[in-house]
């Protein structure tokens, strides 16, 4: 069986306190803990294919460790940033194979969501007859990362970032158990705590913040000076990864958002050579087209469609071209997020009003509920000249809630102007 826990003298700091047992794991406990799904798979030893969700560093490869040695399960370990469908099969074959013996399977696929519709759904039989057991991790929203099909033979398990308690009590096993950093002295100092939120719910920043600590420091001591020059050094070899990617997006939204298309390139570009997931790149653009430009170009929306799905399709490098051309149209595009703070105003009223729906709005399929008031009076707008007529739609409550605002950018104008002619009383005002 490979092992996920390999010789000590050979791994980082986070590879060597990695624990082994549901016990030792901190964190999740709402997974976890006594009575919890997760530890009752494994106390009943009934396994089942899952999709963990959660950010880095949260626990999502340790827990799959813990599930494949606690159940002694066949474990293998691929990650879809590096191995095609060729090693994935071979683990199926296996699989079947280990299966006719009457023995279990796992496969760990570390970032799921790398791999492409067809990639994943090379393993949908496999899990469907029990060949495998499954485990998928990713950081993306499995909605959008995982095929549906896979998303239905699964479980999808949501991992929370890691809370101050649970990196105390991880930080702690590093210093008191760890054969190296146990042999140094730390004098923290109160910097325990800016190391602890220097990580962001992430225990592997941490413990690699600790680990180039205790790699630089002097006479065995690691102060908080160091520490501190330890948590610069740490942010810049992940700058230089990609691990920026919250910054970047942000700087690559908001120079859409300014129509700056230079900017917004420049941005795509640095995320494209960085790494990043293009298809979390061009979901963000879809959003963007309704957030950020709404109605004021409606064919916005589905460009960033047609943008996602020939992504998918297509794939890297080519796809970088599709994600420059629809950066480029959502930057030069006129601007509008009346749509946006629409549905955020509406949200917000009927959280503290009750909505009653007028009679001769509501469905009347029945002749119960025809005798009950439903439909009666209701105008049929095509009936009418110019295919309108002036109805009561909002109900007693809201009678003069204004919840749409169209700008006067791009093709909002005219909409803007067609509703002042037709509701004069709220869109003249």
């Amino acid at each position: 069986m490979q092992n996920l826990f390999h010789d000590s003298r050979l791994i980082p700091l986070a590879e060597r306190i990695r624990p082994k047992t549901i016990s030792e794991y901190f964190g999740q406990e709402e997974l976890t803990g006594e009575g919890r799904v997760v530890r009752m798979m494994i106390e009943k030893n009934l396994p089942f294919s899952m999709i963990l969700w959660g950010e880095p560093g949260c626990g999502k490869t340790t827990l799959a460790g813990i599930i494949a040695e606690s159940l002694d399960i066949e474990f293998h370990f691929l990650s879809a940033i590096s191995c095609g469908v060729s090693e994935v099969r071979n683990v199926i074959q296996l699989g079947k194979k280990n299966k006719a013996a009457g023995s279990k399977t796992l496969l760990f696929l570390d970032e799921i969501h790398r791999f492409n519709k067809s990639q994943q759904d090379s393993v949908l039989s496999a899990v469907e007859n029990g060949d495998i057991i499954l485990i998928g991790a990713t950081t993306e929203n499995p909605s959008f990362s995982v095929i549906s099909p896979l998303l239905s033979r699964t479980r999808v398990i949501k991992l929370k970032k890691h809370s101050r308690d649970s990196l105390k009590k991880i930080l702690n096993k590093a210093i008191t158990e760890d054969d190296i950093l146990s042999k140094i002295k730390i004098e923290f100092d109160g910097a325990e705590d800016e190391l602890i939120d220097s990580s962001n719910g992430d225990a592997r920043r941490m413990l690699n913040i600790l680990e180039t600590a205790a790699l630089t420091s002097k006479d065995s001591i690691i102060t908080s000076e160091i520490l501190k020059e330890a948590v610069k050094e740490v942010y810049s070899i992940y700058d230089k990864k990609g691990d920026n990617h919250y910054d970047s997006i942000s700087a690559f939204i908001k120079s859409m958002r300014g129509s700056d298309p230079d900017a917004a390139v420049l941005y795509l570009a640095k995320m494209i050579a960085a790494g990043e997931d293009p298809m979390f790149i061009a979901r963000r653009m879809v959003i963007f087209a309704s957030e950020d430009i709404g109605n004021a170009s409606p064919t916005a929306l589905s460009i960033a469609l047609s943008a996602l799905n020939a992504v998918e399709k297509i794939g890297m490098p080519e796809s970088r071209i599709i994600l420059s051309q629809c950066a480029c149209f959502l930057a030069s595009s006129p601007k509008s997020n009346a749509s946006y703070a629409a549905i955020n105003k509406a949200l917000e009223f009927v959280e503290s009003n009750s909505i009653e729906i007028p009679y001769h709005l509501r469905n009347a399929p029945t002749s119960l509920m025809r005798e009950m008031g439903n439909s009666k009076g209701y105008k049929y707008p095509h009936d009418y000249p110019g295919s309108f007529v002036k109805e009561k739609y909002l109900p007693d409550n809201a009678s003069d809630l204004v919840l749409y605002n169209p700008t006067e950018n791009g093709s909002e104008k005219n909409i803007k102007e067609r509703l002042k002619v037709l509701w004069p009383e709220r869109f003249e005002r």
